[in-house]
């Protein structure tokens, strides 16, 4: 059974405080921590590498999620699961030999994720669904925190459900869903079918640790209710 998640995302956190809001994030109830991994080829952004990923995995016991908006995947994928990613995530649109690299991942051990960009359509996943373990759809365009939800995701997120469910894949493979998350529409994507919810500028809004638990806990005070 897919159970549900909140990821926070520290993309957007203060990196000079990242410790002590990282902790913040699990103390409101975070089930995790997503990873936003960018190379400034495929998306206009750098972001961090697989060893800011390992200083956090080695610091904190909990569900590690990388999300690699970067080309060439393949190559780095083991680097990330030896600095403790316990899930990865490549995207649909960068990845020629998308079940091989699918494969890799989860021969690593980890779990592996297929990600597609706003206006990749749902149905270039039916080929590769069977041997993902989750789908990631991307609510912004790829490469900056603090975007704009765009609303056409939420019939996305509905028709990547229902093509779960005709293919008997809706109780193995979540649905995740990142970009422009906030209070007033986390609803929204839970009740279309979003199972690991990733929220970024709205939990990290602030550099102060009590905010940003504060800020987890109403979130996972709403998606509890979709247990």
């Amino acid at each position: 059974m897919v159970e549900k998640k909140l990821l926070p995302s520290i993309l957007n956190a203060d990196f000079w405080k990242l410790g002590s809001l990282v902790e913040a994030t699990l103390r409101g109830g975070a089930d995790g921590l997503h990873m936003d991994v960018m190379d400034g080829h495929f998306v206009p952004n750098l972001t961090f590498g697989p060893m800011v990923v390992g200083s956090v995995a080695r610091k904190v016991d909990t569900f590690i999620d990388s999300h690699l908006m970067i080309e060439n995947p393949t190559a780095y994928i083991p680097d990330f699961v030896k600095n403790g990613s316990n899930a990865i995530s490549v995207h649909w649109e960068t990845e020629r030999h998308l079940h091989r690299t699918v494969s890799l991942v989860k021969e690593l051990g980890s779990k592996a994720g297929v990600v597609i960009n706003p206006a990749t359509p749902v149905e270039c996943l039916t080929e590769i669904l069977p041997f993902a373990d989750y789908v990631l759809v991307m609510s912004v365009n790829p490469g900056f925190g603090g975007q704009k939800f765009i609303p056409t995701a939420l019939g996305k997120i509905e028709k990547l459900k229902n093509l779960l469910v005709e293919l008997g894949l809706e109780k193995r493979v979540a649905i995740e869903v990142d970009g422009g998350i906030k209070l007033h529409n986390v609803e929204d994507v839970l009740k279309a079918g979003a199972d690991w919810v990733v929220v970024g500028s709205a939990i990290f809004s602030s550099d102060n640790p009590k905010e940003v638990e504060d800020n987890t806990k109403r979130f996972k005070e709403i998606i509890e209710r979709y247990r």
